[in-house]
Order: C-alpha cells, then structure tokens, then sequence
C-alpha cells in the first residue's frame, strides 16, 4: 500500500470524492483503485488522461497503489507537446473513460478502460487492503510536465517523500484535518488541482468535491452544503468578489467557509479587499511550483497578508540571493533577490534531463527563477520571475509584480500586466498592458502612472501604457507575457 494514503481503509462508508453525480465513499475509491493497481501492476509508467472526473482519481490512485509513475496528461495539450509528452516519458498504456476520444497520439498505446476494469475485477486485492506493496518513498510516483514557456515541457519526477512532505507541511499550515471538506474546480493534470486538491484530502482523510467546472453557482452551492475549504486561482476570486455585491447565497456560503487558498498567481488587493468586506474571510495565499511543490504560505488565524505569501512550510530551507549568488540578509521589504530553496518537498529530476537538473541547481539549493522580497517578520511577497519580471530601470531593480497590484488598484482597470522593454536612456523602460473596466472609455495613461507613482514611488511608474481588450493567459489563469503583442500602439 502507498504510504501517501493511510486513511484509504480506516473507514469505508466516510465519503471521499464527489464530481457531479459521481460520488465514491473511502471503501468505494479503494475497492476500484485496488482493483485497477492488480490490472496495471508492473507496467512501468502510465498516461491518465487527465478530465476533471472520479475516474481520473481512480487512475492516478491506482497506479501509486501499484507502485508505477502516473503522468497526468492534460486534454487541451496540442498535437506538438502532446507528441513530445508521449515520447519522453514512454507511457506502456493510457488509462481514459469509454467515452473519452483520445487524440491520434495515443493510438500505438494499449488503452485501459478505468471504469470497465474498476468494476469488473472484484473486490479489493489483498496485496492492496492491509499493509500491502511495500512503499519507497524515493521511487517516483508522478511526472507531472511543465508549461514548456522556455522550450518543450520538461518532465518533473515527484516522489512520493516529496508528495507527503509538501502536503504534511500544509496540514500544519493550515490547521488541515479529516472534518474538512474540500471545493474547488482546478484542472487535474497539475500541482494545484491534483495534488494538493485530490491527493491532499485523501491522505487527511477528508472529503472533496469537484465542480467539474468553475461557477460562482457551484462554489455557493457546495460551500452553503458542508464544504469548509476553497482551493481557486485570481481567476476564479475576481468572479467571486464580482458577484457578492448581489449574491447574498454566496457571502452566506464563503463566509462559513474555514480557509479560502488562492496560488498559482498573486490575488490582486483589490479583489482581498472586497472578498474580506462582504465576507470577513480573508484569503489565504500560498507559493510553489511544479518542482517543488508548496514553499511557503500564510498560516490560518494570523490575520489579514495581502499581497504576501507568508512563511516557509516546516522543513524548507529558502534564501534570496543577488545575481552574483551572494545570500540577501535583509529583511527590508525593498531588497529583491531570487528566491533558492531546500528541502524534502523537491522533486527528484527532469525526466531524461540531466543537464537541466543540474543546471537547477546551485550546490544542493534548487533556483526557482522567481524574485521576491522578505519583510520583517521573514514573509515573503514576491515580485515576479527572473526571466520576465526583473525590470532593470534607472539603476534600480524592480519588481512587475507590484506595478501589477498597484495598477489593479485602481478603479478603472480591470486587468494588468507589466514588462520591461529596452530604453536607451534607463535601460529599461516600465511598459503597463491594461485590460480597462470600461473598454468604451479607458483611463487615461497619465492618470495610471501618477497612480502608480503615488503608491509605489516615481521610479516605478510605467513610462508606456497600451491597452488590450484581454490579456493572453493559460488554463490556469497565468498571464502569457510572452504572448503579449509586440506590435501593440502605444497609448503614452
């Protein structure tokens, strides 16, 4: 038996899962994942074709039942990546849903009916009901791929140490318990939905119910109904803290809710403010990545962190350093470094890449590439990635990220972006892309860099302002810089 799951057999009839209609009590989920780890056993690394459904739990299970990597595939990846994903990571079979149409990619692959082996094989093995495969907690247990944002995906090797270590560091963090049942509507083919979404109730002997799609409806639904956690991206706050002005349903249910976690991008402060103001909850931020999983968050009763993504998680060890490598000591709230860690919670390579793992690293501190500063208190607030976000202007290093929040204070915008861009004169200039509240009628560009200026300081105010009717973002709300366009008017 995986140790990642020590409540999988303590009480059959407690519910675990819930996607729609689809429910499936402790002894259910055991039953059919044991009885799929029987079918798969042996066969090496295996596909899950990653839908937002109880069957995509009982894959992954499964497979970490049986002792083999899963890789999680996402149903919108292209033809390209798609081809690349399969061939690195040499799958032996793809386990679906009858209904599932798997793209032409997969059709060299033996399928495997998760539904039909599930419910045909018979009760849960024994090998798998009491104590059963003996759990190495090094031996890779996903391989979760990368955006590829510099190149093909890389596949990341998460062990199961480094699974158990990030979600049991979260369990302290956030005062998370078997009473807790868990909303939200994340994909499953990443850290955030997967993981800590679907794995991390499981291993608590908790409960989750997954909307199957993000809605405002299904969030006041599922929290008004028992639900006492939320996992969501900004994404998915910005539409809820639209919609409490007028949803008394809704401020009912995330007002009763015990911990409401926002990650994968910085929550603007705008959007806490309205959310605390109608609700009185505050939401939590937290920090990671696909190859490390979560580094820091803001603990649960230690009041009110905008922008902040509070401490490290118990057994990380994390520094800011300069470009040359030398440690920031300060805790200044204004010295940017980038951030390098330490610590159980790190994945274990880069499928096939050795050069890249290695090049991860200084000595034994992984580089995240994102640059924050640390406050007083040793919190963090980050302030954007190395490669995209450090803007050298002037003289001074700044952040993106605090332009952002600072311009999505103001009322007249609705989304932001901030890049740098050469300048003869500083450098780097500071470029605003601004998605307006009102499209008929935008801010003018002056007012938003006086805005910034008054905020922040006169240094950091965009010296050029373009406006979008959208900002370019993926599947979980991260906006695409990159694929911001360069051939954008200038609006100042």
């Amino acid at each position: 038996m995986s140790a990642l799951f020590p409540a999988l057999w303590a009480d059959p009839d407690r519910p675990a899962l819930r996607f729609g209609a689809d429910a499936l009590t402790y002894g259910e989920l055991a039953g059919a994942a044991g009885a799929l780890a029987a079918r798969i056993g042996g066969a090496g690394r295996v596909a899950v074709w990653a839908t937002p459904t109880a069957r995509t739990t009982v894959a992954v299970v499964a497979a970490l039942l049986a002792g083999i990597p899963a890789i999680p595939v996402n149903p919108r990846t292209g033809e390209r990546e798609l081809a690349h994903i399969l061939g690195d990571s040499a799958p032996s079979m793809v386990l679906a849903g009858p209904e599932d149409v798997l793209p032409a990619a997969f059709a060299e692959l033996p399928r495997i009916d998760v539904e039909t082996q599930a419910a045909h094989l018979g009760p849960v093995p024994a090998a798998f009901a009491h104590g059963g495969v003996p759990d190495d907690s090094e031996a890779p247990a996903l391989i979760v791929y990368t955006s590829g944002t510099t190149g093909p995906p890389k596949g990341v090797v998460l062990s199961h140490r480094a699974i158990a270590a990030s979600l049991d560091a979260l369990e302290e963090a956030w005062a998370w318990t078997a009473d807790d049942v868990l909303v939200h509507a994340l994909p499953l083919f990443h850290v955030h939905g997967l993981i800590l979404g679907i794995l991390g109730p499981l291993r608590r002997g908790g409960s989750v119910r997954h909307l199957g799609g993000f809605s405002v409806e299904g969030v006041a639904r599922e929290l008004g109904a028992g639900g006492t956690m939320l996992f969501g991206v900004p994404t998915m706050y910005h539409r809820l803290a639209d919609a409490v002005g007028s949803d008394p349903a809704l401020v009912r249910a995330l007002a009763g809710a015990r911990l409401l976690v926002s990650g994968s991008a910085a929550l603007p402060l705008h959007d806490h403010e309205r959310l605390t103001a109608a609700t009185g909850r505050q939401v939590v931020e937290r920090y990671g990545m696909t190859e490390t999983l979560m580094l820091t968050s803001v603990r649960v009763g230690s009041g009110p962190r905008p922008g902040s993504v509070g401490l490290p998680l118990r057994g990380v060890d994390l520094r800011l350093v300069e470009e040359d490598g030398k440690e920031i000591g300060a805790s200044d709230g204004e010295s940017v470094g980038e951030i390098q860690v330490r610590g159980p919670n790190l994945f274990s390579a880069y499928l096939n890449r050795p050069d890249a793992t290695a090049a991860a690293f200084d000595g034994e501190w992984f580089r995240t590439g994102d640059m924050a500063v640390r406050d007083a208190d040793g919190s963090l607030r980050i302030v954007g990635r190395k490669a995209t976000d450090l803007i050298k202007s002037g003289g001074y290093k700044i952040g993106a990220g605090e332009i952002e929040n600072a311009l999505l204070d103001h009322p007249e915008v609705r989304e932001a972006a901030v890049t740098g861009e050469p300048d003869a004169d500083l450098g780097e200039r500071i470029v605003a892309w601004i998605v307006p509240a009102d499209p008929d009628g935008p801010p003018a560009a002056a007012d938003l860099t006086a805005h910034v200026a008054a905020l922040l300081a006169p240094h950091k105010r965009p010296r050029t302002v373009r406006f979008l009717p959208a900002l370019p973002r993926n599947d979980m709300g991260k906006v695409l810089k990159k694929a911001l366009p360069g051939a954008a008017t200038p609006d100042a």
